[in-house]
């Protein structure tokens, strides 16, 4: 019996891994393209994934290594810009070239990873690249390719950039913590979900063409996830929730820090909360998991 193959790009980013493993144990094989194959040795290990060097990332190239797949993945994703990535390349060009390889090497179903709040009109350059790159997606549609977009809140698990970092920050700084946006709300949704919901939608084909926000069951302030985080590795901990004039002065002085910790457009992303307006878990049949169920193993 052939076994699915699924083109994965970006799958060797945090989502990409999780998400690879899920495949793999549904019984399908992943293809997944990068620039270095060699720094991703592990990733052999996983049954039926196929590590393929791939210098060109153009429509031709993609198209080329996309034949014989039955669906792409699309993780690619920054959160700021540096070391030669934009916003534009990563969430509209990247885009481009993917739904036109797929639909020249006849790929069937187009997988898009987005984000809460993305519009072309939305507040920050991350967030309209990421608007832009879902117009680009839906417009492939018309040409025939199946597209489904995940909208996901911030995304937590093992190996996170989310509960991991705080963690990391509250161990090296002793002292009250300055925190900008402090109020600002997220609905942080499990790594192991995001993959389900897109391994479900693999399987049926009512969900092509369907927008899915994807949230966890509880709701956080900024603040609130500091101190949880601090909870979890026995740091108690105290906000100093800065004014905007002082968050918007910290932004500007850590985006010119090593690895842009945060930035002005983080800042201006932060101005709206990143909460689901319908359960697009829920509509899939996946209870959302709960931080407590996960993060207090991995940050112990």
């Amino acid at each position: 019996m052939r076994h699915p193959c699924i083109c994965v790009i970006g799958g060797t980013g945090f989502v990409g891994r999780h998400l690879l493993n899920i495949l793999s144990g549904a019984g399908y094989r992943t293809r997944v393209p990068t620039r270095h194959p060699h720094r991703y040795r592990d990733l052999r290990l996983v049954p039926g994934c196929e590590l393929v060097q791939l210098e060109q990332w153009d429509e031709a190239g993609l198209a080329d290594l996309m034949v014989g797949c039955d669906a792409v993945v699309n993780l690619v994703g920054i959160l700021n810009e540096g070391g030669g990535r934009t916003f534009e390349q990563s969430h509209v060009g990247m885009v481009e070239s993917t739904v036109r390889g797929a639909l020249a090497a006849g790929v069937g179903a187009y997988l898009h990873m987005s984000a809460l709040n993305a519009d072309p009109a939305g507040p920050s350059d991350y967030l309209r690249s990421k608007g832009r790159g879902e117009a680009v997606a839906s417009a492939a549609a018309e040409q025939g390719l199946a597209v489904t977009v995940f909208r996901p809140s911030v995304i937590f698990g093992p190996g996170d950039g989310l509960f991991n970092r705080f963690a990391s920050l509250l161990r090296l700084l002793p002292g009250p913590f300055p925190l900008a946006c402090a109020d600002a709300r997220f609905a942080p949704v499990y790594v192991g979900d995001v993959a389900a919901a897109m391994l479900r939608t693999l399987r049926d084909p009512a969900s092509r063409g369907q927008i899915y926000e994807l949230c966890g069951p509880r709701t956080f302030a900024l603040r609130d996830i500091l101190t949880y985080t601090g909870s979890r590795i026995g740091r108690k901990v105290r906000v100093v929730a800065l004014s905007d004039r002082l968050a918007r002065l910290q932004a500007r002085l850590f985006e010119k820090l090593p690895g842009k910790p945060f930035s002005t457009d983080n800042y201006l992303s932060l101005q709206i909360d990143s909460i689901c307006r319908e359960d697009g878990l829920g509509r899939l049949g996946i209870a959302a998991t709960d931080v407590d169920a996960v993060v207090p193993a991995y940050l112990g």
